[in-house]
This record gives structure tokens, sequence and C-alpha cells, in this order.
């Protein structure tokens, strides 16, 4: 209705401008056309101060592969495999599948802040899309294992209003390992290979499932090349996919437990994040001090960095909190 009236007003503009002076003429049209542009889905005006989702894919490929290498320290294999999974979902005019990608990795390595940078570049820098972006704690949302059948139906009916809305939908599931049992198979049939189900179409959404299983299977091929004088970059990205699907798929402590979602291959990608070890634990610090306005300190960044690398005890390789109290020591000794 909102658009039928812009629309009338437009009509009758023209006729209105004889009887006007030319300021008040050039204040009528510039109305009109703020008008316009509020009315109008999908106006850059519309999307400015209001929220609203545009199909016009806005990613930047290049943007996103700086803001990953820059600011995530040490998951060279996530970052492969995020730049080449969200370019080919999001440049694909009608993707046949919804994007399914799972993070696995120890606390502090990264997961939930590649997240947050995916969620930053997937939509346009100065348009809020708070909207579209949809954050599921298990600890807040789904705290109750006995609740699993109101929940199934939560979860769906969210989903399916959410991707009604806007189709190029974000979902973040994180401590998937506290999860209860069968309640991610309650999603399954939005990640499937369908055109559409019930008029929705579910090939634009985005899901990201955030996870602490399988981060010890990890930390054992990472620590066992280290062992034998390998580089971590050598570490073959099809032998951690492989043991992290039967990980989470076998470990009662995962969401994923015997998970219909793992059995009929909708996961498109296991995205594995390596412990981290003291230089990337001082990258962090220094990143930390950059963006609380401090100079770089060496002696900070060595004190801390290795205090917190102690996995294991002997060798004291790894930091196993990653970066995760890095903010808070930096506070501390600042």
């Amino acid at each position: 209705m909102k658009l039928l009236n812009a629309a009338a007003f437009l009509v009758l503009v023209p006729t209105l401008m004889p009887a006007l002076d030319p300021l008040s003429t050039s204040f009528l049209m510039g109305g009109a056309a703020v008008g316009w542009q509020l009315f109008f889905p999908g106006s850059w005006l519309r999307c400015s101060l209001l929220e609203c989702c545009s199909m016009r894919d806005t990613l930047n490929i290049s943007v996103l592969k700086t803001d990953l290498e820059r600011k995530v320290f040490g998951q060279h294999l996530a970052g492969q495999i995020v730049l080449r999974a969200l370019s080919a979902n999001v440049h694909s005019h009608r993707p046949k599948k919804p994007l399914v990608m799972s993070f696995h990795g120890w606390t502090g390595t990264g997961k939930s802040f590649v997240s947050s940078i995916i969620a930053e570049n997937l939509y346009q820098f100065d348009i809020p899309r708070r909207r579209f972006v949809h954050h599921f704690s298990t600890v807040l949302h789904f705290p109750h294992a006995s609740h699993v059948h109101l929940y199934k139906e939560q979860l769906q009916n969210w989903i399916r209003g959410n991707v009604s809305a806007c189709p190029r939908s974000l979902f973040i599931f994180s401590e998937m390992d506290q999860m209860p049992h069968g309640l991610i198979d309650s999603i399954m049939p939005f990640l499937d290979y369908r055109k559409e189900i019930n008029g929705v179409y579910y090939g634009k959404a985005i899901f990201l499932f955030l996870n602490n299983a399988g981060g010890d299977k990890i930390t054992e091929v990472a620590l066992d090349y280290w062992r034998r004088q390998k580089r971590r970059e050598e570490i073959p990205l099809k032998e951690l996919q492989s043991l992290m699907s039967e990980e989470i798929f076998n470990n009662k402590n995962s969401g994923f437990f015997h998970s219909q979602l793992i059995q009929k291959n909708l996961i498109d990608y296991f995205v594995p994040f390596l412990p981290l070890e003291y230089q990337h634990v001082r990258d962090c610090v220094r990143e930390e001090l950059r963006l609380g306005g401090h100079l770089e300190d060496e002696d900070l960044m060595t004190e801390i960095a290795l205090a917190m690398t102690d996995y294991p005890s002997e060798e004291r390789l790894y930091s196993s909190k990653g970066c995760k109290t890095v903010a808070s020591r930096v506070i501390l000794s600042v």
C-alpha cells in the first residue's frame, strides 16, 4: 500500500509543478525521490536506514581473504577452506543446497572469530544486517535435553521464517559438543539437495557449526607431525577431515553423535582449527595491544606467550586455551 501511495504521489508531481516556484519544486522533487527510495524494496536508502535483505550478493572475497590473513593466526587450513567454500556458494546464481561448514578445534583457536569475520563481510559494510545473522548458543537456547521435541519445532520454525524473509541468512551454532542428541537432525530437510520446501528456497543460506569436539584428534595429528620434524603446513587436509567426521559421529559428547547430517553427507566442509603455537600467541598479544591503542612491547608479548604455551607438559608447544585469555592478560599487564 505504501508503495502504491508513493507511486501515485510521483504521478501527481508534474501536475503540481507549474503552480510552484523553482525552489519549492526542487524540494518537492527531492522529497518524492526520498519517499520512493524509502518505499522501494532493496533501494540503497531503504537498506541504509532500515534493515532489508537484497539478493544482490556483496561478499568481496579479496577483502575477506585480507581479513582472515591479518586477523586470524595459525589457521592456514581453515582460511583456505572458508574462502573456497564461500566463493563457490556466493558466486553461484542458484546453489543446489545451503553451504554447511563445521568448525573443529580447541577453545581459543579462532572458530567464533572466523564466524564473526564471515558475518561482517557477508553483507555491505554500511548496511545493518544483524537481523539476518542468527547465533544459537546451545547453553543458552537448548539447555534442557528433556525439551528436545520442543526445541526441534522451535528451531524448524525459526529457520523457515528467517530464510523466507531473507534467503541469504547466516546461522551460527556454537557449543555443538553440548547440543542434545538428535536435535540438529531436525533441520536436515533444510540442508539437503532440494529446489524448494513449501515454496521456500534454502540454497543461499549458510550454516556454521562450532565444535570443540575433534580438537584433541587435530592436536594429536599436529603434534605427531612436529615430533617427526614436519611443518604444520604439511598436514594433509583430507586426513584431518576424515578424522573429524569419524570422531564427532562416534563421540557421545558431540551434538553430531550418530547424526543423519553426517550419514547423508550434508556437511560440506569439516574445517580443522590447529592448536596455536608460541608465535601465534605472540601475534594475538600484538594484535590486542594494537586494538587497545598501546605500543608493541616485545617483553610483554614474550612473557604472555611463554606463560600460555603449556601443552604437552614436557614440550610446551601449544596453548591449551589458544588465545582465549590474551585480552584479559593484556589488560592486567599494561
